[in-house]
């Protein structure tokens, strides 16, 4: 009989600046190498940007932002007799931050433009405006969930 050791997720600290959880996750996301301090910068910056153009408080666009992203549901492979599905399955609150944090991140490198800070603020506000590349992800994750219903029995 095996035993099951309980993992606990670690506790995210808020940030200096802001005091909020989602902004750390965000300069995890972003940083590369370890290289924290350039990763806080970044996101700093954008989110003054983002004040700037917008003239809204920037942590309220990036809060909308991260709620327009998270998804509500999304697809898993499931193995049956032979045959691969993807099952939708309903996705669970820090799961959806995590992924929209992800694609958030992930759109802005692919993004044009001069800075890592204004390719990020653009994502963000695009994000808050729904529309961009985050989002079109999220609105395909959906499709493919919707398109998958008929195999919605196979959840576990």
């Amino acid at each position: 009989m095996s035993r099951r050791t309980v993992v606990k997720k670690r506790e995210v600290p808020p940030d200096p600046v802001y005091n909020s959880r989602l902004i750390s996750m965000t300069v995890r996301r972003i940083m590369r190498h370890g290289k924290k301090s350039l990763a806080s910068r970044l996101v700093y910056d954008a989110l003054k940007i983002v004040g700037e153009r917008t003239g809204n408080d920037p942590i309220e666009v990036f809060e909308q932002a991260i709620r327009n992203l998270t998804p509500l549901v999304e697809v898993k492979a499931r193995r049956v007799g032979g045959a691969t599905y993807q099952v939708p399955m309903e996705v669970r609150p820090n799961r959806g931050t995590t992924l929209a944090l992800r694609w958030l991140s992930q759109y802005s490198r692919q993004r044009s433009g001069r800075t890592m800070a204004i390719k990020l603020a653009n994502e963000i506000m695009d994000a808050a405006n729904e529309t961009g590349g985050a989002i079109r992800k999220r609105e395909e994750t959906h499709r493919m969930a919707d398109a998958n219903k008929a195999f919605a029995h196979y959840r576990y």
